[in-house]
């Protein structure tokens, strides 16, 4: 017997990131730095300086293969190393990119590039440049930043699979007109728009410096919230805020292994059900590739919210909260329809499972491992 469920959608990946693992949980070399987000961040930018084409084509075929075999079918990959190492253009403006999708279609698997817009390394009175390992994510201005979108869409118009959205990084990397300029060209151009927000403590205090606010109220001022946006992260959140994500019909994309992974914090789940905010699920730095996982953990992290053993699940129609998930992560990359995986019901982990109860297992008992076959490849 065999039980066929919706491909997951990896609404939120960093492709490359996949071969931080292991590495990135080696202790911060000078002793006087705590490890945390910041300090894992300067391995990240080592590990992006090191590609080129060709690696990056070989690391996302790699992870996405993995992604594939795992229960997703689509993935959102957010995609910010865009040049050089010394921040020159590569002769094809969108070369790394272009060795992104051809990753995704060797492993037979869906994507939607997501290019980010990356400018600086914060605001401290004025912008920060960025440091070296930042700089091959840099645009000098929001034009080329767009121009290079808009090549990227043509390019992918003829590829089966392959389809183009548009971020900006963050709050800290682009100024406030460039939300503004990426918001006016998704709505011209009906794309889905994506941005890391309210991930560390430190970016609400530099965007309160900078802005007067936190991040999600500038993305709201700047016109940058919408039923097409999503919000990465939205963990460390004020009831503002998730208003402002509510009435706007924002989805929060939560990537809860990378979180955990990361020290970022709790997501405010049952906040966000409680006022109605859409939530979708992704695998970002690739520190584990399994999307039972991925939503076992949110709604564990739920539970513990109100510790009660009402979480998610509970308020998903029918306790299906695996399927909710997959609807509002097709909604976050802008996609009508998506493909089906087959499970093994008699796997270990799902053996006497009553059928009825099987989408609520999904969601809480089951791994990668119950998948027996993948989501068809694009046509």
């Amino acid at each position: 017997m065999t039980y066929v469920a919706p491909a997951m959608v990896n609404a939120h990946s960093h492709a490359f990131q996949r071969d931080l693992r292991g590495i990135a949980e080696r202790p911060a070399p000078e002793a006087h730095v705590q490890d945390d987000f910041w300090s894992w961040r300067t391995a990240m930018f080592a590990a992006a300086n090191a590609l080129d084409p060709e690696s990056m084509r070989d690391v996302a075929a790699r992870v996405y293969a993995e992604m594939r075999a795992a229960g997703y079918g689509v993935v959102g990959e957010f995609h910010y190393a865009h040049h050089q190492p010394d921040g020159t253009p590569y002769a094809e403006p969108n070369a790394m990119a272009f060795a992104v999708a051809e990753g995704a279609l060797d492993a037979g698997l869906e994507i939607v590039l997501i290019p980010a817009a990356y400018h600086r390394n914060g605001w401290d009175g004025g912008d920060r440049p960025p440091v070296s390992g930042q700089r091959r994510f840099c645009d000098p201005d929001v034009e080329s930043f767009i121009a290079r979108v808009d090549a990227l869409r043509s390019w992918a118009s003829g590829r089966a699979g392959v389809s183009v959205a548009i971020a900006a990084h963050s709050v800290r990397a682009v100024p406030a007109s460039w939300l503004e300029e990426i918001a006016r060209y998704a709505d011209a151009h009906d794309v889905p728009r994506h941005v890391h927000a309210h991930e560390q403590r430190r970016e609400l205090v530099e965007c309160e410096a900078e802005h007067g606010c936190s991040p999600i109220a500038l993305l709201d001022r700047t016109g940058f919230l919408g039923p097409a946006t999503s919000v990465i992260h939205g963990i460390h959140v004020s009831g503002d805020d998730i208003g402002a994500l509510a009435r706007t019909r924002s989805i929060v994309v939560s990537c809860p292994t990378t979180e955990g992974n990361l020290g970022d914090g709790y997501l405010p789940a049952m906040a966000y059900r409680a006022a109605g905010v859409r939530l979708a699920i992704g695998s970002d730095s690739q520190v584990r590739v399994d999307p039972f996982e991925e939503a076992r953990e949110l709604e564990t992290g739920a539970r513990r919210e109100r510790e009660l053993r009402f979480g998610l699940l509970s308020g998903a129609p029918d306790g299906d909260l695996w399927t909710e998930l997959v609807v509002n992560g097709r909604a976050s990359l802008g996609l009508a329809a998506g493909r089906d995986i087959t499970i093994d019901p008699d796997h270990p982990q799902l053996a006497g499972v009553a059928a009825e109860d099987l989408p609520r297992a999904l969601a809480t008992c089951a791994s990668a491992s119950i998948v027996v076959e993948p989501a068809a490849p694009p046509v």
